[in-house]
Formats: C-alpha cells, structure tokens, sequence
C-alpha cells in the first residue's frame, strides 16, 4: 500500500465536490488529503487528491473519476516528478521564558512567525509533509494549542501539465 496523489481538472460548479466525494465514499475508499482551487480559468477547478491504496485501488479510481460529467481531465502524479506542499499554521505556548526556543525552531525550518501574544505564538509553515511533521515533532514539547492543514497541493515538475488538450504546451 503506497500513497498516491491524483490531480483533476474538474468544472467549477455547485455540486462538483460532492460528486467527487461521494464516487469515493460509494467504492469505500479513503481520502488522505482533498485540495480543490480555481485554476487561471474560473470555469475550471483543479482537486489534488491524496489517497493510500495499491495500483488496483488507483486504477479503479482514476477510471471512475474520468466517467463523471464534470472531470475533464485526471491522471496520478509521478512523485519522483511532482512538486508537493501543504500550508501549516500552528499555535504553540510560548512565554518569555520558551520563545527564544520557539523562535530558533521557526527559524530552522523557514516559517514566518504570524501572530504573537504574551503566551503564544502562531507560525505559518509551507513544505512537504516530511517537513511539517518534523517542525511539530520539534513544537510539541512546548505545547501546541492549535493546529490547522490545507493538504496537499501537487504540480509536474518541468514543462508536462495536466491541461485541457486545447491548452496543452506545444513541445
């Protein structure tokens, strides 16, 4: 069993998620991580869908997806060639005493301190999930009061893109 990720471009209207959701819900699979966004053209949303399961499980998903009416296209993401990343905000204990601490693990791992407080602190961290559940590994100890996660947003690498055939680069 091995995570894949799928990438959909899928028409941008009133019930289009919960079709999606629901093709997963009926077949009993699981979905680790759901991201859905406008992409350059309103019309079209582009969903990055995080599921475990073996080849069977991606090949039966991808085909079920790609016979819903309002996915216009679909393919799994290579992740050897896909860029991953995920937004993290987390709020943590931190007084005067703990905060330099905080501070230096913040800084470490790149995030941006967002808010502060007389006893917390709240940073924003963007990377891959290796990287986030690293920094909370480091955060925990001082006490995280909150915790909130976009899930995975995925793109190829290089000049291949899941596009409309009309819109696909000419290479």
């Amino acid at each position: 069993m091995k995570q894949h990720v799928v990438s959909a471009l899928v028409e941008n209207r009133a019930g289009t998620l919960s079709r999606v959701s629901g093709l997963f819900s009926r077949r009993g699979f699981n979905i680790d991580s759901l991201t859905v966004g406008e992409t350059e053209d309103t019309s079209i949303s582009r969903m990055t869908i995080a599921v475990t399961g073996d080849d069977a499980v991606l090949e039966q998903i991808i085909k079920q997806l790609g016979k819903l009416v309002d996915v216009i296209a679909v393919q799994e993401l290579d992740p050897s060639s896909c860029i991953r990343r995920e937004i993290m905000l987390v709020k943590i204990q931190a007084d005067e005493n703990t905060r330099p601490a905080v501070l230096e693990i913040a800084g470490i791992f790149r995030s941006r301190v967002i808010d502060v407080s007389s006893v917390t602190i709240t940073i924003e961290a963007t990377g891959d999930a290796q990287k986030l559940e690293g920094l909370l590994l480091l955060l925990r100890p001082y006490g995280i009061l909150e915790l909130a996660r976009t899930g995975m947003v995925a793109l190829e690498r290089g000049s291949r893109v899941l596009a409309l055939p009309s819109l696909s680069l000419s290479m």
